[in-house]
């Protein structure tokens, strides 16, 4: 059986590799010319900019980074970052599966005035976000009077750095999980309640290994850009040194002060923390795919097979 399983997993890539060589009809010129093009701007606007950064940190040695990074301010910076990553990811990651759970596997009525919510942090500029939560929480805003009466800041606090985090981040992993999980249907679902299954089992067992790949990749996009985002972290933060400054905005602050090689030192890691993040997103792919094949080999597994925890 492992024999029959591996020569038929080699035939399916062959077949593809096969589709994908015959499907292209290009001159032979043409496709290396789009090949040469594709490779110079990611050399250009990618892989250059990337090493300008690490050659700049590095500049006056490894002292003058060592410095810049372990610097009081750089410190607050970078643990801010990563605590701002640390509660919006999770909370993104409950919202985004519930979201997609709803929206994929029920019919009711608002569920595309749902959908078209959850798309609105795309179409919406970040700072015109952080305007709003000001407008809201701010000293003048609607709920600023009563705030201050209590003694609760928001604004040019962390606590509005992560509101503020979560409404740009909020749509990554429900936009991966919901057409994951509207092609993938409710039939295993379905069967798992007929043999027994409680909700719990049926999400845990059979839904949760379904989009483990998408929920992966949809957290990794999630927390790049929490970790990244300016533009509404810029307008709630009040950018107080040492208390509300993100990575970003203290390297907005260095090089506006022209201590250049201290923001590129900062800017390093965020490049860094990038090259780590589509490391991860390579790995997940990769996995995926090879999921997907051993998944189109003849198993002849039923329900009952793959889940007998289901079964009294």
């Amino acid at each position: 059986m492992a024999a029959q399983a591996q020569r038929d997993a080699v035939m399916i890539s062959q077949s593809t590799q096969k589709h994908t060589d015959v499907g292209t009809t290009e001159p032979t010129w043409l496709k290396w010319t789009l090949i040469g093009v594709a490779m110079t701007f990611v050399f250009l606007f990618l892989i250059l900019p990337l090493a300008a950064v690490f050659t700049e940190a590095l500049r006056q040695g490894v002292d003058a980074f060592w410095n810049a990074i372990n610097e009081p301010d750089a410190r607050s910076a970078i643990f801010l970052t990563l605590t701002t990553a640390a509660i919006t990811v999770p909370l993104n990651l409950v919202f985004g599966v519930a979201a997609s759970w709803v929206i994929a596997k029920y019919e009711f009525r608002g569920k595309a005035f749902l959908t078209t919510l959850i798309d609105l942090p795309f179409s919406v500029s970040p700072v015109v976000a952080g305007l709003i939560y000001v407008l809201i929480f701010g000293a003048h805003g609607w709920f600023g009077p009563w705030l201050q009466a209590h003694d609760i800041r928001i604004i040019f606090a962390v606590s509005g750095i992560v509101l503020a985090t979560l409404f740009v981040t909020f749509p990554f992993i429900a936009r991966e999980l919901i057409p994951l999980m509207q092609v993938q249907g409710n039939d295993e679902e379905q069967a798992a309640l007929v043999l027994g299954a409680t909700g719990w089992q049926t999400f845990w067992h059979v839904t949760l290994p379904n989009i483990k790949w998408g929920l992966i990749y949809g957290v990794i996009l999630c927390n790049a850009r929490a970790m990244g985002e300016f533009g509404a972290v810029s307008v709630v933060s009040g950018h107080i040194r040492g208390q509300t400054n993100t990575m970003p905005l203290h390297v907005e602050i260095l090089y506006n002060e022209y201590q250049s090689v201290a923001a590129f030192a900062v800017a390093s890691l965020l490049a860094l923390l990038a090259l780590v993040t589509l490391v991860i997103k390579s790995f997940v792919q990769w996995q995926f795919e090879r999921d997907q094949i051993a998944a189109a080999l003849p198993s002849g597994h039923s329900c009952s097979r793959d889940h007998p925890e289901f079964i009294g």
